[in-house]
């Protein structure tokens, strides 16, 4: 096979999948690690794929934040195991930060109701969800609601949070790495979030692995600010490790 017929099927395969890894292309095409490597490399010169630690995903997933609704049905086993592994991150009783997405939704699902519990959000699915609870407090922060993730924004919401200070906030990401930190497509959002780090006392974050190695284009905040990663099994053993070290705790639920 010659090289652009290899490097077209590279590019098939991570759209087909969402990502590739060196060492899978590598036995499927019966090349070296090396090669693979180097054809990664020009395809991402030419804007096809965006490389990420251990292989590569699709330039146009980064340029594409789907809507809540349709992120609703991806890894719905693996957001399920995460949503539950952040329950044991939950105060006896106290406040949280519930941050807007599909994850933390979940996570506020399965919220204990023997309990009191002060939950403060800018996610409007969180709030209907939650305003019903007699054993919760639920705290809107007002703003712009982006019609992506259904999350206010603005000045509003930055403001708001600017007289709280809460016990653990539970973060969502679209790109989480060592190098960068959090990262998210939309700068409102990614101002939001900051603030909710910043108002908090203990940060955690629950994204599944194939957000881990992913670099989006608003900055949020390094791994340092960050208490806890929880992700799902999907996620190597090399990639956890250089989590790790840039500070958090990593649990693969």
């Amino acid at each position: 096979m010659y090289a652009p017929e290899r490097q077209r099927e590279i590019v098939s395969l991570a759209r087909a999948v969402g990502r590739v890894d060196v060492r899978g292309l590598a036995q499927c095409l019966e090349v070296t690690q090396e090669t693979v490597r180097r054809d990664l490399t020009t395809l991402e010169q030419a804007g096809l794929l965006r490389r990420v630690h251990g292989g590569a995903i699709p330039a146009e997933r980064l340029d594409l934040e789907p809507p809540v609704a349709e992120r609703e049905g991806r890894m719905m086993a693996e957001k399920e195991r995460i949503a539950t592994a952040a329950l044991d991150e939950l105060p006896d009783g106290g406040s949280v930060v519930l941050d807007a997405g599909t994850t933390t939704v979940r996570l506020a699902q399965l919220l204990p109701t023997d309990r009191e519990l002060t939950v403060v959000t800018h996610a409007l699915p969180v709030a209907s969800l939650l305003a019903p609870r007699p054993n919760v407090t639920v705290h809107l922060l007002g703003g712009v609601v982006r019609t992506r993730t259904l999350a206010a924004v603005g000045d509003w919401a930055r403001e708001s949070l600017g007289s709280l200070f809460v016990d653990v906030a539970f973060l969502g990401t679209n790109g989480l790495s060592a190098d960068h930190g959090l990262t998210t497509p939309d700068l409102a959002e990614a101002t939001v979030k900051r603030a909710l780090v910043e108002r908090s006392r203990r940060t955690v974050v629950l994204a599944d692995h194939m957000k881990i190695g992913r670099r989006d284009f608003a900055h949020v905040c390094p791994l340092a600010s960050v208490d806890a990663v929880i992700t799902d099994t999907g996620l190597s053993d090399a990639l956890a490790t250089e989590v790790e070290a840039a500070g958090p705790t990593v649990v693969r639920a």
